[in-house]
């Protein structure tokens, strides 16, 4: 097992048959330990536009490190991982101890995925939170691709089913004993370094999605409304936000962000508080007044959606990367329609998650 290293090329790729590629297409889920890669480095993590690209033949699912109890900060803003519980599933068609994921269905993001899977095989119902990073490894004739997650349990109740059997609540160092594999054991690892640094707030910075064209609109550009690709990714926004409970939205001014966010305040019955402080406008014009707003938001505590646009959000979270502790390298994308999840610990960012789609995977 290689820990964030530089996957392979997918045998399907190649026109020759090797020993050892003939040996990978007979890999099985139970063997994942043996050429699995780990992506799990960092508090900076993304989603690419087209995780099924990413191999000739991908397989896409998504799972959660499933958490209950209370992470208490202290006066350094950490707290005691050890005070929580994870879960671990017991699958009686392998006859193994792991953590709870599945593959994506057809018409969902991998958000929507998590959560599904976790429904069906635990029963739980959750509060998703960091995205831990991802797992590669090779399955028969393709490459398996697994995204995983935090996840609070906030309700339902386990019944034993065919794909899982029995469920283990254990302290972290117990669950570790008890899991099968070291892939999961890592991924566990990772989950517990995030509880140690526990997020008092969440920010779900949105972009407005695909507005009509600005050349051919002669109205006020602030009236300019959704087309049809960005209607829809408003609608698709409900199952990737939704999951995260945000408790507040916030939008800027212009309609297409107004109504990117439309949908979501549809189905979870909050009320949009508009604010030129959100949009680029108002960051031309006092960054001072735009960067104490949006953290004002952010010591409400809890977990906010913030609708913006795409001059201001890059500048604003290279803002917050450089007064953090969460240093962020690169170019900062905000594609239309896409959510940066950035995670706070009082006032510090301690996490940034990017999903640039909230479009189907598959």
């Amino acid at each position: 097992m290689r820990n964030n290293g530089t996957m392979a090329k997918n045998p399907a790729r190649n026109d020759k048959h090797t020993t050892a590629d003939k040996a990978a297409r007979e890999l099985h889920e139970t063997d994942k330990d043996d050429r699995a890669e780990l992506f799990l480095t960092g508090r900076h993590q993304e989603i690419p536009l087209h995780p099924g690209r990413e191999f000739a033949k991908t397989t896409l699912a998504a799972g959660a490190v499933l958490w209950r109890g209370t992470l208490s900060r202290e006066a350094n803003g950490e707290a005691n991982a050890d005070a929580v519980e994870v879960a671990c599933i017991h699958r009686p068609h392998y006859d193994d101890w792991s953590l709870a994921k599945g593959k994506a269905d057809p018409g969902e993001s991998l958000v929507a995925t998590a959560v599904r899977e976790i429904k069906e095989e635990t029963g739980y119902d959750i509060r998703l939170g960091k995205l831990l990073g991802k797992t590669i490894y090779p399955v028969k004739d393709t490459t398996k691709v697994v995204y995983y997650f935090t996840g609070e349990v906030t309700g339902g109740e386990f019944a034993a089913n065919s794909e899982v059997d029995e469920i283990r609540w254990l302290p972290i160092e117990e669950a570790k004993e008890l899991l099968t594999y070291d892939l999961d054991r890592q991924v566990l690892e990772k989950a517990q370094k995030r509880f140690r640094l526990p997020a008092t707030s969440r920010i779900l910075y949105v972009r407005h999605g695909r507005a009509h064209d600005r050349e051919k609109w002669s109205g006020d550009d602030n009236l300019r409304p959704l087309d049809k690709k960005g209607r829809r990714q408003s609608e698709m926004l409900v199952p990737l936000l939704a999951p995260f409970h945000p408790e507040r939205i916030y939008s800027a001014v212009p309609d297409r962000c107004q109504t990117t966010v439309a949908p979501l305040a549809d189905e979870l019955g909050l009320d949009v508080t508009v604010d030129p402080l959100y949009g680029d406008d108002a960051w031309v014009d006092n960054q001072v007044a735009c960067k104490e707003a949006f953290m004002s938001v952010v010591k409400q505590d809890g977990v906010s959606v913030i609708c913006s646009q795409g001059h201001i959000m890059p500048d604003m979270i290279a803002w917050l990367s450089d007064t953090g502790r969460l240093p962020i390298e690169g170019d900062i994308a905000v594609k239309k329609g896409g959510v940066w999840v950035l995670s706070f610990n009082g006032e510090d960012l301690t996490g940034a998650d990017y999903i640039p789609s909230a479009l189907p995977v598959r």
